[in-house]
């Protein structure tokens, strides 16, 4: 089954001391790209995390947002900072000397200079982790359903496409012998006019037109055509990321395509070379969504 490379999947997982949202958001990149938007305490989870998406992604750049609610009852020390405690003291004293006023004695005016007291809130996140990764498997799941969804789509697309391409290739042998003996005709016709009147080796002429006809004969490229639009389809069933396999592979349906379009000196299969090249593009197009 194919996979596009975009999607989006969120999920929220709660408990007692915890609420975690985790959403997942992915668009097209030749390779797997991973941008993290968490609070910095939860580095320490990151190449879990990572670990978690490779397991279903494998190309495409995507942004992962982690936001938490911590319900905990709170968790706070007060720190004194002494040295500037007693920083504040000093110059208050030399002030106070200064100004001939009596000196401060009150610890409740140096707690209130700036910073004297700081609050700390405890950084411990334990009992997180799990439900971190439960909310990521859940957004997860919803991520690659959507991405799953999106691959089903494109690949009816393609099945459409191929099914045209094969009608063109059947009219393209259809014209073939046509074209190869017409070829051959129109250079008798040529060859005979020029040499009117004089000896020449028919044997030799006949040769010659029976090479220039090959040459002009596309059988083989309508051939190989036909055995690379059955490994798409192989392909396309592998239930593997194939992306880059297909874009290969559609390099190769416009090489067959232009050889027969250089070869064919015919205005029917001309328009049908235009019109195949026009949906191998659309192909081509479709392919770069392809993880």
């Amino acid at each position: 089954m194919l996979k596009s490379m975009t999607g989006f999947g969120a999920a929220t997982v709660e408990n007692d001391d915890y609420k975690v949202t985790v959403e997942l958001k992915a668009v097209n990149q030749r390779f797997l790209e991973m941008n993290f938007h968490m609070p910095r305490q939860f580095g320490q989870w990151e190449e879990s995390l990572r670990q978690l998406i490779r397991q279903a992604a494998a190309r495409g750049k995507v942004d992962i947002f982690v936001n938490y609610v911590d319900k905990r009852e709170s968790k706070s020390t007060i720190r004194v900072d002494k040295g500037l405690a007693l920083a504040y003291q000093s110059a208050m004293n030399e002030l106070s000397d200064t100004l001939h006023l009596p000196r401060p004695d009150s610890a409740v005016m140096f707690a209130g200079f700036p910073d004297v007291l700081q609050v700390e809130q405890s950084a411990e996140l334990d009992g997180l982790q799990p439900v971190l990764e439960d909310a990521q498997q859940q957004a997860l799941k919803a991520f690659d359903d959507m991405r799953q969804r999106e691959g089903a789509h494109i690949a009816e697309d393609f099945e459409q496409r191929l099914v045209k391409l094969e009608g063109m290739r059947q009219q393209l042998i259809t014209l073939a012998p046509a074209i190869v003996e017409e070829r051959r005709q129109h250079l008798q016709e040529v060859l005979a006019e020029a040499l009117a009147g004089k000896d020449f080796d028919e044997t030799r002429i006949i040769q010659e037109t029976a090479l220039f006809a090959d040459r002009v004969n596309y059988t083989e490229e309508v051939v190989r055509l036909e055995s690379h639009i059955a490994q798409f389809r192989q392909i396309m069933a592998a239930g593997e990321p194939s992306g880059r396999k297909l874009d290969f592979l559609i390099q190769e349906f416009n090489r067959e395509t232009n050889t027969i379009g250089s070869k064919a000196n015919s205005k029917d299969a001309a328009q049908l070379v235009v019109d195949m090249k026009s949906e191998i593009e659309k192909i081509r197009e479709q392919v770069q969504n392809i993880e």
